[in-house]
């Protein structure tokens, strides 16, 4: 057990969190609870009763009677429920060590990936990895996690095998869901429409990567053909470049219309709208509205990947556009993407730091507003999880304790002694150590 946790829980199953700084946006609650700071923070107490919020109350309130229940104060520390990662790529992680991207581009990290895969992805390796990332998530306090999977040819079968055995082995602790990954051609195969039907018999999303070409048209109709013939959302990434012709999300939008598709649609990355033009950009953005799409952006690897050039400073953050999207209520969550692998070279699938990162590449403060739901409630409704992601009365006690009491305090320091709550219980924090992974570098 992590023994730098900053407070002690008791180890009992009621007890009271008292003084802590919530958001306000994450509390759902049938009683008004307003902002207490120009943060939008709230002083309140939380009741937990044998691993159930049952209480919610401002600090200032009266408690009905706490007799001899123990009470921990928090002294202003913030609480949030439990992350959601909407958007991974377990399979790939952490294989920087032994298929490192030296010239750190898009192409590198492409050609990097694929010789990793061809030589070294069996089910012990994938599995073994995967796990040291669940591990990870885990203890940085995400409860549920939606990853992308490579799934060309026989790796499909691998794959697909090694999650369903990690889905199971962590169930109770972390909600797992499949994506396919290819490119959007491949759909156009035999191939492809078996691997339609083995995401249907899994219970997963159909996932791709269309690239603008002259058959993009093509691509698209496919796919939306086999989601509705399966009854699949759709989990697509778009746009992952910085070329103003790249509009792949504007075609994914028209093909939704087109296909009266009522499935759920995820587009990841999106970048290449921050560089077209403002025409061009209210023009997709009011068709993705109508369409009912959702983005999803990775603003730590896009910012690492994105107009890298030898000997070149970057001119722009490789960030879709976060303020837009959401002035045109579009729903947008934030996720970590990949981790030490050729795509990002660094991580720990904490998503806390990749709400920090965040708020410091997209300017998501002054004011903070409801930022925080899309690492919680927002990617939650998105992938089906409506009862996670957010501090309400009647569901689970899973929340992050920090010491933190407030945003400057939260993202100025590691936050490394959080407390993650499980059902009310304290988990273990401690991140497995990377000498569990040597072996597979050897």
């Amino acid at each position: 057990m992590n023994n730098q946790q900053f407070s002690v829980i008791p180890d009992t199953s009621n007890y009271w969190l008292k003084n802590a700084h919530v958001p306000v946006c994450l509390i759902e609650t049938d009683s008004e609870i307003s902002s207490d700071t120009r943060e939008g923070l709230s002083l309140v107490n939380i009741e937990i009763k044998n691993g159930i919020i049952t209480q919610i109350v401002h600090s200032s309130a009266k408690l009905s009677s706490t007799g001899d229940i123990p009470t921990v104060d928090l002294k202003g520390g913030m609480v949030w429920p439990c992350f959601v990662d909407m958007h991974t790529h377990l399979d790939k992680g952490h294989i920087w060590v032994r298929s490192p991207n030296l010239d750190g581009s898009f192409n590198g990290a492409l050609d990097a990936g694929a010789r990793d895969a061809g030589k070294y992805w069996n089910a012990e390796d994938i599995y073994r990895r995967m796990e040291f990332g669940l591990k990870c998530s885990y203890a940085h306090g995400t409860k549920a996690i939606r990853t992308h999977l490579d799934c060309f040819g026989e790796q499909v079968n691998i794959s697909l095998e090694v999650f369903q055995t990690l889905q199971k082995e962590w169930e109770g602790k972390l909600i797992l869901q499949p994506v396919s990954l290819v490119t959007g051609d491949y759909y156009l195969t035999e191939a492809g429409e078996k691997l339609a039907d083995q995401i249907a018999d899994v219970g997963g999303i159909l996932g791709a990567v269309p690239f603008m070409s002259s058959d993009v048209d093509n691509q698209l109709d496919r796919l939306f053909s086999l989601a509705k013939e399966r009854q699949l959302d759709l989990d697509l990434h778009t746009d992952e470049n910085g070329d103003p012709n790249s509009r792949v999300l504007h075609k994914v939008a028209e093909k939704a219309i087109s296909h009266q598709f009522s499935g759920k649609i995820i587009c990841g990355h999106c970048c290449s709208l921050a560089v077209q033009t403002p025409e061009k950009v209210i023009e997709t953005l009011e068709l993705v509205n109508e369409a009912g799409i959702s983005i999803v952006s990775l603003p730590m690897c896009n910012l690492y990947l994105q107009n890298r050039q030898d000997n070149y400073t970057p001119r722009w953050r490789g960030v879709t556009l976060l303020h837009e999207l959401k002035k045109q209520v579009i729903s947008v969550a934030l996720a970590s993407d990949n981790c030490r692998d050729p795509f990002f070279g660094f991580g720990d699938h904490d998503v806390l730091e990749v709400f920090n990162m965040s708020v410091r590449i997209a300017h998501l403060d002054m004011p903070y507003g409801d930022w925080p739901n899309a690492v919680t409630k927002t990617p939650a409704d998105l992938i089906g999880l409506p009862n996670i992601g957010r501090i309400k009365v009647g569901l689970s006690a899973d929340l992050i304790l920090f010491k933190g009491r407030n945003f400057s305090e939260l993202l100025s320091r590691s936050q490394h002694d959080r407390v993650v709550l499980r059902n009310g219980r304290v988990i273990d924090t401690t991140l497995p150590d990377y000498c569990e992974l040597d072996s597979l570098f050897e």
